[in-house]
Parts: structure tokens; sequence; C-alpha cells
């Protein structure tokens, strides 16, 4: 078992509120669950209106398929306008882990 983590720190453009900031971050967390198939949150940054963490896990039997999807995650959220991405930080793990 392969288990790809990607942890997005993104910092949002004309935002002015936390009402603001949720209504860019809740469509890109329910894009990449919904074309993707990962379980993704916001994870950090909650009580900052101008910048926001995203986190996302997939799990898969091969490691190929997951640096497959966590490449496609990342173009995703580098391709939205409404975002810079500051920083993207990657993990595997496997069976294998302690």
């Amino acid at each position: 078992m392969f288990v790809g983590t990607l942890t997005f720190d993104l910092l949002l453009g004309d935002v002015h509120s936390l009402k603001e900031k949720r209504s860019i971050v809740r469509p890109i967390v329910a894009e990449l669950q919904r074309k993707y198939s990962v379980c993704a949150a916001e994870t950090g940054n909650q009580d900052l209106h101008r910048r926001a963490e995203i986190g996302l896990a997939v799990v898969s039997g091969e490691a190929g398929y997951v640096t497959e999807v966590l490449d496609s995650c990342e173009r995703l959220v580098v391709g939205r306008p409404e975002v810079q991405l500051l920083s993207a930080r990657r993990r595997y793990h496997t069976d294998d882990d302690e």
C-alpha cells in the first residue's frame, strides 16, 4: 500500500473576510475530491483571511498512481487564477514505514 500526501500553502487574492475566503477554498477542495477521488480539506490558517492551507491524501496499491494523482492535483491548484501557490509539500508513506 502506498499513501501520498500533499499540502498546499496558498495566498488568496482580493479577499477581505473569512466568508470570502471560504467561497474560494471550498470549491477548490470540492473539485479536488470530485475530480481525483482524494481526501481533501482546509487544514490550516483558518483564522487568516488571505492565507489558506489545503491538505490532501491518496491511497493506492501502486506508487506510480499516487505520484500521478498528486501531480494532477498540484496542476489543478496552480491553474486557479484566484490563488497563488506559495509552496507544496509532498510526503510518501508505505507499509514498510514505522
